[in-house]
């Protein structure tokens, strides 16, 4: 999720402009259930997963900067429009070379603006500059701008203004449950006549402003209705609701070419819905504070059966690898702040293990706290398996099982790409077979991909890989 709750403290204060703007204020222009029409509908049925058109996508994200005064306890945690030029000018001289051409908003600020079909239009009230200019001035640049926002929502301003579903003549005030009890949020019933129009139609939005990634959050309150915190932030509801939110939300995006990023997803029964409705899932709880606690060793091993179902990178890699390839569903493990890592061994690991996952690389490291750290983003030998779609997997995906620490998968011309990493605190002996693990016959070229070195010809490696450390390898046949 990134309107990102810290441990769930007290509310802070965007979680209060969401609470007075999106879910509780209250207006004479809301009907009760019983006077609204409910739309009758055919059972949602689960078709083949789809192939997924999208490869995982590079890019930089404003987290850092809000989480960083919201852990702080400051009030105004949205970023100022100088800070974000500031952050795109610095991307756009050290990043965009390397790949990384989206920047993206995410979370706080406030929702105040809206247009005349009750669409957010700009992150904060207090910027001069609405979405639209900034997709511009980015697509300027050869960039674009990635989206925060979730569809399902309904901002109760518009709904006082009066706000008619695009399309139709249908008050916007009629799609909403004003006796739904939940938190923060006022989401869109999706049984009721306008629904799929104004959800479709909020896609289509930002699509219209030339953004291809909409980054759609909190979707198992939505769902469920339950936040392991927090418990019951809202009903729990129909299956087929679920299903055909998420399809109208696909349906939209594929038809603007606009990757559907799911976050904060249930992922039920081995997430047979978000295989089939949406491009990326989340696999991990925030970022937070950064760090190789937040990345590897929180519940380290531990399934649970809610929202996150594994609460480090590491383990949601591993496990939900299964599901991820060429084509299919790509793994998130949310947002970088390699500036947190406690020495190269950690922030090697860290890229590492995305890009060898086929998760997004996303830094959240700003202009002002990357320090020395850039080399870890501009390593364009790893870079290359981003470029290539290229996806790895565990020997297993058991994160209790140490050979889930040793990768393997192919880039598209046939080499081999190997990560061998060490997850504990010591140092550990790691090793791949090059005919048993890759079905390599005889000798075979291999490279270090971080250290940019030749090793020589041969058929197994082994290697003492330092805590927390990496060894990243292309093993190319003769």
């Amino acid at each position: 999720m990134n309107f990102k709750y810290p441990n769930h403290r007290s509310m802070n204060f965007h979680f209060l402009i969401l609470l007075l703007l999106l879910g509780c204020t209250s207006s004479s222009l809301e009907p009760t259930v019983d006077d609204t029409e409910i739309r009758q509908s055919e059972p949602e049925v689960l078709g083949e997963i789809p192939e997924n058109p999208h490869k995982a996508p590079l890019y930089w994200s404003v987290y850092e900067y809000h989480i960083t005064r919201e852990l702080g306890g400051e009030p105004d945690n949205y970023i100022t429009e100088d800070d974000f030029m500031r952050n795109i000018d610095w991307v756009d001289q050290n990043l965009k070379p390397y790949g990384f051409e989206m920047v993206a908003v995410d979370g706080w600020g406030d929702v105040q603006s809206f247009n005349e079909f009750g669409y957010r239009t700009k992150h904060s009230s207090n910027w001069e500059q609405d979405y639209a200019w900034w997709a511009d001035e980015l697509e300027r640049r050869g960039m674009t701008l990635g989206m925060y926002d979730n569809p399902l929502w309904v901002n109760r301003a518009a709904v006082d203004a009066g706000v008619v579903i695009k399309g139709t003549d249908i008050p916007l005030s009629s799609i909403i449950d004003v006796n739904e009890e939940t938190r923060w949020f006022t989401w869109v019933q999706v049984n009721r006549e306008g629904a799929e129009e104004y959800v479709k139609g909020y896609v289509q939005h930002y699509a219209d402003m030339g953004i291809k990634y909409l980054r759609v959050d909190f979707l198992s309150w939505f769902e469920e209705g339950f936040d392991k915190n927090f418990g019951d932030v809202g009903p729990e509801r129909d299956r087929d609701d679920y299903i055909k939110a998420m399809r109208w939300i696909k349906e939209a995006c594929d038809a603007n070419e606009m990757l559907f990023s799911v976050v904060m997803p249930a992922l039920n029964n081995e997430a047979e819905v978000e295989q089939r409705y949406g491009h990326m899932i989340r696999i991990n709880e925030d970022a937070l504070t950064g760090g190789w606690e937040k990345f590897s060793e929180d519940a380290r091993g531990v399934r649970r059966p809610y929202w996150s179902q594994f609460a480090n990178a590491f383990d949601g890699y591993i496990y939900w690898s299964y599901i991820a390839g060429r084509g299919k569903m790509i793994l998130d493990g949310d947002f970088i702040r390699i500036n947190t890592m406690a020495n190269d061994d950690e922030k090697k690991s860290v890229i590492s293990l995305h890009l060898l996952a086929g998760g997004p690389v996303t830094p959240a490291d700003q202009y002002n706290t990357i320090g020395d750290n850039l080399w870890v983003y501009q390593n364009e030998e790893l870079l290359a398996l981003n470029e290539d779609g290229f996806v790895g997997k565990p020997l297993v995906n058991n994160p209790n099982d140490a050979r889930s620490q040793v990768w393997k998968g192919q880039m598209s011309n046939g080499d081999w790409i190997v990560g061998l990493f060490n997850r504990e605190d010591s140092p550990q002996e790691r090793s791949i077979n090059f005919a048993k693990e890759l079905g390599i016959s005889g000798n075979a070229s291999v490279r270090d991909l971080w250290e940019h070195t030749d090793l020589g010809e041969m058929s197994s490696y082994t290697e003492s890989i330092p805590s927390h450390g990496v060894t990243v390898l292309r093993i190319t046949t003769n």
